[in-house]
């Protein structure tokens, strides 16, 4: 294989992330799920980014939510990481990683909400590191992340490759010295790419 350790998003790699299918799931109409979406969601690169308090951005949700749809952003905050499903197809190629001792790595953003909520996940424990964004207060795609992945894990960017579904983010990748793919779903093209 070309590179000793394979890094992976989790959105829309491992898993899916629609954000306003998540939303769909906790409202009666597709009306209210468009009506909650560019409230629910509007600063969520900040708690992705870990500079802004969950709890704290619920309450200011609910400031700005019709007093009908309160309960519904109230469940949604509790219960939307519930809602995200993982995809079988990159499931199984971490299996496969796995079955070859392959170092596999996890470097996403995500608020610390996700974070905590993942971490005893028995797919989690299948990687040999996971980074989350909101914890640590830095996110893709800016350099500062792809360097404190790095020398968290002792690890060579040369000798990495990643796999994200945003452009942003693996050009980031890039500039810090790590080859990666921009991913569609085709874990073949994946497999191509890395030599496997």
């Amino acid at each position: 294989m070309k590179y000793k350790n394979i890094v992976f998003d989790y959105g829309n790699v491992i898993a899916k992330f629609d954000g306003l299918a998540i939303l769909r799931s906790f409202c009666e109409s597709q009306e209210d799920a468009d009506l909650l979406r560019d409230i629910v969601y509007r600063q969520w690169p900040d708690l992705d980014r870990g500079t802004l308090e969950y709890d704290d951005y619920l309450q200011s949700t609910l400031e700005l939510t019709p007093p009908r749809l309160q309960d519904t952003v109230r469940t949604f905050f509790h219960d939307w990481p519930k809602e995200v499903t993982h995809l079988s197809n990159t499931l199984a190629f971490i299996k496969e990683l796995n079955e070859r001792q392959i170092p596999i790595y996890l470097l996403s953003n995500a608020p610390t909400y996700f974070a905590d909520y993942m971490a005893d996940s028995e797919l989690l424990k299948s990687f040999n590191g996971v980074i989350f964004s909101g914890p640590i207060k830095m996110a893709k795609p800016d350099l500062d992340i792809y360097e404190y992945f790095f020398k968290h894990f002792n690890l060579n960017p040369e000798e990495c490759f990643f796999i994200d579904d945003l452009p942003q983010n693996i050009e980031g990748a890039k500039n810090a010295g790590m080859d990666g793919i921009v991913f569609t779903g085709n874990i073949a093209e994946v497999k191509k790419q890395i030599e496997f």
